[in-house]
Protein backbone atom coordinates (compact mmCIF):
# COMPACT_ATOMS: atom_id res chain seq x y z
CA UNK A 1 0.00 0.00 0.00
CA UNK A 2 1.15 3.66 -0.97
CA UNK A 3 1.35 5.92 1.94
CA UNK A 4 3.06 8.75 -0.01
CA UNK A 5 3.92 10.86 -1.35
CA UNK A 6 4.24 13.92 1.05
CA UNK A 7 5.80 17.53 0.46
CA UNK A 8 8.40 18.23 2.05
CA UNK A 9 9.08 22.11 2.45
CA UNK A 10 12.93 22.02 3.69
CA UNK A 11 14.43 25.52 4.83
CA UNK A 12 17.37 26.72 6.53
CA UNK A 13 17.21 28.34 10.00
CA UNK A 14 17.44 32.84 9.28
CA UNK A 15 20.24 34.62 9.23
CA UNK A 16 23.04 34.29 12.63
CA UNK A 17 25.57 36.31 14.32
CA UNK A 18 27.82 34.12 12.68
CA UNK A 19 27.39 34.67 9.06
CA UNK A 20 28.41 37.88 8.62
CA UNK A 21 32.33 36.02 8.95
CA UNK A 22 31.00 32.43 7.48
CA UNK A 23 31.74 30.70 10.71
CA UNK A 24 30.71 27.61 10.89
CA UNK A 25 27.74 26.74 13.43
CA UNK A 26 27.35 23.14 13.30
CA UNK A 27 26.53 21.50 17.20
CA UNK A 28 26.80 25.37 18.61
CA UNK A 29 24.20 27.02 19.56
CA UNK A 30 24.37 30.60 17.70
CA UNK A 31 21.48 33.38 18.41
CA UNK A 32 19.89 34.93 15.03
CA UNK A 33 20.51 38.33 14.12
CA UNK A 34 17.29 40.95 13.69
CA UNK A 35 18.01 39.87 10.03
CA UNK A 36 17.34 36.17 10.80
CA UNK A 37 14.38 36.76 13.03
CA UNK A 38 12.83 39.09 10.35
CA UNK A 39 13.70 36.46 7.85
CA UNK A 40 11.68 34.37 10.45
CA UNK A 41 8.84 36.55 9.59
CA UNK A 42 8.84 36.06 5.95
CA UNK A 43 8.87 32.39 6.17
CA UNK A 44 5.62 32.94 8.15
CA UNK A 45 4.27 35.00 5.34
CA UNK A 46 4.96 32.69 2.50
CA UNK A 47 3.75 29.41 4.21
CA UNK A 48 0.68 31.82 5.09
CA UNK A 49 0.31 31.80 1.21
CA UNK A 50 1.58 28.38 0.82
CA UNK A 51 -0.41 26.36 3.85
CA UNK A 52 1.48 23.62 5.20
CA UNK A 53 -0.54 21.14 7.31
CA UNK A 54 2.59 20.11 9.60
CA UNK A 55 5.87 21.67 11.06
CA UNK A 56 8.85 20.17 12.17
CA UNK A 57 12.31 21.83 12.97
CA UNK A 58 15.67 20.39 14.42
CA UNK A 59 16.33 20.52 18.24
CA UNK A 60 18.65 23.58 17.72
CA UNK A 61 17.57 26.78 18.74
CA UNK A 62 18.33 28.39 15.78
CA UNK A 63 16.11 26.36 13.85
CA UNK A 64 13.10 26.33 16.34
CA UNK A 65 13.22 30.43 16.86
CA UNK A 66 12.81 30.20 12.51
CA UNK A 67 9.69 28.11 12.69
CA UNK A 68 8.07 30.29 15.57
CA UNK A 69 6.10 32.64 13.65
CA UNK A 70 4.81 30.20 10.85
CA UNK A 71 3.50 27.61 13.70
CA UNK A 72 1.60 30.85 15.77
CA UNK A 73 0.39 31.91 12.32
CA UNK A 74 -0.53 28.56 11.17
CA UNK A 75 -2.01 27.39 15.14
CA UNK A 76 0.35 24.41 14.42
CA UNK A 77 2.49 22.93 17.53
CA UNK A 78 5.74 22.05 16.02
CA UNK A 79 7.39 18.27 15.97
CA UNK A 80 11.10 18.25 16.90
CA UNK A 81 13.72 15.81 15.52
CA UNK A 82 17.01 15.69 16.85
CA UNK A 83 18.17 13.87 13.55
CA UNK A 84 17.76 16.92 11.81
CA UNK A 85 20.33 19.01 13.93
CA UNK A 86 23.26 20.28 11.89
CA UNK A 87 27.12 18.52 10.94
CA UNK A 88 29.20 19.08 13.91
CA UNK A 89 32.25 20.60 12.34
CA UNK A 90 34.68 19.35 15.15
CA UNK A 91 38.14 21.17 14.46
CA UNK A 92 36.73 23.84 12.40
CA UNK A 93 33.45 24.93 14.87
CA UNK A 94 33.38 28.61 15.14
CA UNK A 95 35.91 29.05 13.19
CA UNK A 96 35.95 30.07 8.87
CA UNK A 97 37.50 27.56 6.29
CA UNK A 98 40.17 30.36 5.99
CA UNK A 99 41.21 30.42 9.30
CA UNK A 100 41.47 26.57 9.26
CA UNK A 101 43.36 26.45 5.68
CA UNK A 102 46.10 29.01 7.26
CA UNK A 103 46.35 26.70 10.04
CA UNK A 104 46.18 23.21 7.66
CA UNK A 105 46.66 23.98 4.15
CA UNK A 106 46.86 20.98 2.85
CA UNK A 107 44.00 18.96 4.94
CA UNK A 108 41.71 22.35 3.83
CA UNK A 109 42.73 21.64 -0.09
CA UNK A 110 41.62 17.88 0.79
CA UNK A 111 38.41 18.99 2.23
CA UNK A 112 37.34 21.42 -0.61
CA UNK A 113 38.02 18.56 -3.27
CA UNK A 114 36.13 15.96 -1.19
CA UNK A 115 34.21 17.05 1.91
CA UNK A 116 33.13 13.55 2.68
CA UNK A 117 36.25 11.50 2.12
CA UNK A 118 38.58 14.74 4.08
CA UNK A 119 36.08 15.98 6.65
CA UNK A 120 37.52 18.12 9.17
CA UNK A 121 39.51 17.13 11.65
CA UNK A 122 36.85 15.43 14.97
CA UNK A 123 33.86 16.58 12.46
CA UNK A 124 30.71 13.92 12.12
CA UNK A 125 31.11 11.75 9.23
CA UNK A 126 28.91 13.16 6.39
CA UNK A 127 27.92 10.03 5.70
CA UNK A 128 26.32 9.50 9.14
CA UNK A 129 24.73 12.74 8.79
CA UNK A 130 23.54 12.48 5.74
CA UNK A 131 21.80 8.45 6.16
CA UNK A 132 20.50 10.38 9.70
CA UNK A 133 18.75 13.65 8.20
CA UNK A 134 17.47 10.87 5.34
CA UNK A 135 16.09 8.90 7.72
CA UNK A 136 14.42 11.68 9.97
CA UNK A 137 12.68 13.05 6.71
CA UNK A 138 11.57 9.37 5.87
CA UNK A 139 9.66 9.15 9.12
CA UNK A 140 8.17 12.53 8.66
CA UNK A 141 6.67 11.34 5.37
CA UNK A 142 5.41 8.59 7.37
CA UNK A 143 3.68 10.71 9.94
CA UNK A 144 1.99 13.13 7.28
CA UNK A 145 1.04 10.75 4.08
CA UNK A 146 0.22 13.03 1.18
CA UNK A 147 0.38 16.36 3.07
CA UNK A 148 2.90 19.18 3.04
CA UNK A 149 5.43 19.85 5.79
CA UNK A 150 7.54 22.65 6.45
CA UNK A 151 10.99 21.25 7.74
CA UNK A 152 13.14 23.94 9.53
CA UNK A 153 16.82 22.72 9.42
CA UNK A 154 20.42 23.56 8.24
CA UNK A 155 22.51 23.98 5.83
CA UNK A 156 24.87 21.53 5.45
CA UNK A 157 22.69 18.83 6.73
CA UNK A 158 19.82 19.63 4.59
CA UNK A 159 22.12 20.12 1.19
CA UNK A 160 23.84 16.81 2.38
CA UNK A 161 19.79 15.16 2.51
CA UNK A 162 19.13 16.22 -0.87
CA UNK A 163 21.97 14.50 -2.77
CA UNK A 164 21.13 11.66 -0.82
CA UNK A 165 17.49 11.69 -1.56
CA UNK A 166 17.77 12.88 -5.13
CA UNK A 167 21.32 9.97 -5.86
CA UNK A 168 23.96 12.80 -6.23
CA UNK A 169 26.66 12.20 -5.04
CA UNK A 170 27.62 13.14 -1.70
CA UNK A 171 31.36 13.95 -2.41
CA UNK A 172 29.95 16.54 -4.66
CA UNK A 173 27.02 18.28 -2.13
CA UNK A 174 29.32 21.41 -1.87
CA UNK A 175 29.86 21.71 -5.77
CA UNK A 176 26.38 21.02 -6.43
CA UNK A 177 24.81 22.90 -3.81
CA UNK A 178 26.92 25.47 -3.03
CA UNK A 179 24.21 27.40 -0.50
CA UNK A 180 21.09 26.96 0.73
CA UNK A 181 19.80 30.44 1.87
CA UNK A 182 18.37 31.48 4.67
CA UNK A 183 14.98 31.02 4.93
CA UNK A 184 15.23 29.97 1.44
CA UNK A 185 12.68 27.01 0.80
CA UNK A 186 13.20 24.09 -1.19
CA UNK A 187 10.24 21.41 -2.18
CA UNK A 188 10.58 17.44 -2.59
CA UNK A 189 8.41 14.91 -2.88
CA UNK A 190 9.02 12.18 -1.29
CA UNK A 191 7.36 8.71 -1.99
CA UNK A 192 7.58 4.78 -2.50
CA UNK A 193 10.70 5.33 -5.17
CA UNK A 194 12.77 7.71 -3.54
CA UNK A 195 12.47 11.77 -3.91
CA UNK A 196 11.66 13.97 -6.42
CA UNK A 197 13.20 17.88 -6.33
CA UNK A 198 10.01 20.57 -6.84
CA UNK A 199 11.82 23.92 -6.51
CA UNK A 200 15.09 24.70 -5.10
CA UNK A 201 16.57 27.53 -2.67
CA UNK A 202 13.31 29.74 -3.32
CA UNK A 203 13.57 33.17 -1.59
CA UNK A 204 10.56 33.70 0.83
CA UNK A 205 10.48 37.24 -0.11
CA UNK A 206 12.69 39.56 -2.56
CA UNK A 207 15.17 40.91 -0.29
CA UNK A 208 16.25 37.46 1.96
CA UNK A 209 20.05 37.40 1.61
CA UNK A 210 22.13 34.19 1.99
Amino acid sequence: MTIFPTTLVLARHGQTIWHAENRYAGVSDVALTDGGRRQAGQLADWAVRHPVDAIWTSTVSRAIETAEPACRALGLVPGREHDLRECDFGAVEGRTLAEFAAEDPKWAEAYVADPVTHPFPGAEDPRTAAARGTAALRRIAHFHPGQRVLVVAHNTLLRLVLCELLSIPLGAYRRVLPQLRNAAVSEVQLGDEGGALLSLNVPCAPDVSS
